[in-house]
């Protein structure tokens, strides 16, 4: 182990050379069932053909030229990506945190145009948005703003899925101009919101000229069984952010926008040194490629539902189970206390996931998890749950 990286992560006692697939191995040649895809990143599992291809056909003709140039394949991607997400334009980044950036920034010039000095932007209790200084600002958590005071100031922070306060905070706080929330929360526990949640708080936007942005870092690209989770609630956003998944693996981060939203930034207003450069783009435009000829919108629909169903079937009514929610392949199962332990557990089981809010065992499996995979997960997992909870009879204070 070295000891001259930075302690920003509590690591696991794994290290992965290689993959392929759904699966990972170690430095021992150990296979590992990925239930994690990097955290929602590989959505195409690991060393896929196509995207393989296509990075090493970009490496050897173009990695970088600026955005001081046209790049046409940054241009290409941006056609495509505008075309499945029924937006206008398009900000390529690095990440889901500058994805972020590039929209709180669109929202404050957007409010400054409208004469509003000091705009604000609305966010969720329990959200979260990245960890530059505005987006750890804009997140709903304060173990990850901890620290890091003076907090960016301009956001206004209300419940997740409450139409309601928001009507308030809309009565009380004129320099509001937009609401930034995900349509899932991820790192919130796979909250998923009501059906009327989405509509309604179009429709409170549209009513009081706020922008409608979302983030849909973790939800897009196919893993909430439609391109983009909002797709479900027959809405459009003025403002989208996409990372993660979009380039499986090499970092790209975009910012989308759609009517006078798509207008708000000029030259000079924000910019980026690698953001959409020829290889990332290659990537990502693979995957895309990818996910639409194999069908795998649809897989993630079919195959989540498959997962909920049987996890609920096995753990459903099981003492210490609170809930098992998902929608696609986000999939959320809380328990009365906290489980963190689960995760070394699971690792010495050969299976990767995760434990966010404390008590909720995320999975976020990849799309081209195949049945056989699908149900050593549910075996696996569950058996684990059981054992978990068997020997854990500690409950969570409130």
């Amino acid at each position: 182990m070295s000891d001259t990286l930075m302690h920003t992560y509590a690591r696991l006692p794994v290290s992965f050379v290689r993959g392929e697939g759904a699966w990972l191995y170690d430095d021992q040649g150990t296979a590992y069932l990925d239930a994690l895809s990097g955290i929602a990143v590989c959505g195409l599992g690991h060393a896929h053909p196509a995207i393989g291809a296509a990075l090493s056909d970009q490496a050897a003709t173009l990695l970088h030229t600026s955005n001081l140039y046209h790049i046409p394949l940054q241009e290409r991607l941006g056609d495509r990506l505008c075309a499945i997400a029924r937006m206008d334009r398009v900000f390529f980044g690095n990440s889901g945190a500058e994805a972020n950036e590039a929209a709180i920034k669109l929202a404050r010039l957007h409010g400054h145009q409208r004469g509003i000095d000091l705009p604000e932007i609305v966010v969720m209790e329990n959200s979260f948005h990245g960890r530059t200084l505005a987006t750890l600002s804009a997140t709903g958590n304060r173990k990850v703003q901890a620290g890091f005071e003076p907090l960016v100031r301009g956001f206004v922070r209300a419940p997740y899925d409450d139409i309601d306060a928001l009507r308030t905070i809309a009565a009380n706080r004129p320099n509001v101009v937009a609401v930034l929330v995900e349509p899932i929360q991820g790192e919130g526990g796979i909250r998923i919101p009501s059906e009327t949640y989405l509509p309604a708080l179009r429709a409170l936007c549209d009513e009081f000229g706020w922008l409608l942005m979302l983030d849909e870092i973790q939800t897009g690209m196919g893993r909430a069984g439609r391109w983009f989770a909002h797709q479900l609630s027959g809405i459009r956003p003025d403002v989208m952010t996409v990372a993660k998944a979009l380039g499986n693996g090499v970092p790209i981060g975009a910012c989308l926008a759609r009517g006078h939203a798509a207008e708000v930034l000029g030259p000079g207003n924000h910019g980026s040194t690698f953001g959409g450069n020829p290889l990332a783009c290659r990537a990502a435009e693979a995957v895309i490629e990818t996910i639409e000829t194999q069908g795998l919108v649809e897989r993630a629909a079919a195959l989540g539902t498959h997962l909920l169903d049987a996890l609920r079937e096995r753990l459903a009514g099981l003492p210490g189970v609170v809930a098992i929610r998902g929608c696609g392949l986000l999939l959320g199962i809380e328990l009365d206390r906290p489980c963190g332990a689960l995760v070394q557990q699971a690792l010495e089981r050969h299976l990767l996931i995760n434990v966010t809010a404390g008590n909720v065992i995320r999975l976020l499996p990849p799309l081209v998890l195949d049945d056989i995979q699908a149900n050593t997960l549910v075996t696996t997992l569950c058996e684990l749950i059981e054992d978990f909870l068997a020997t854990s009879p500690e409950i969570a204070q409130a």
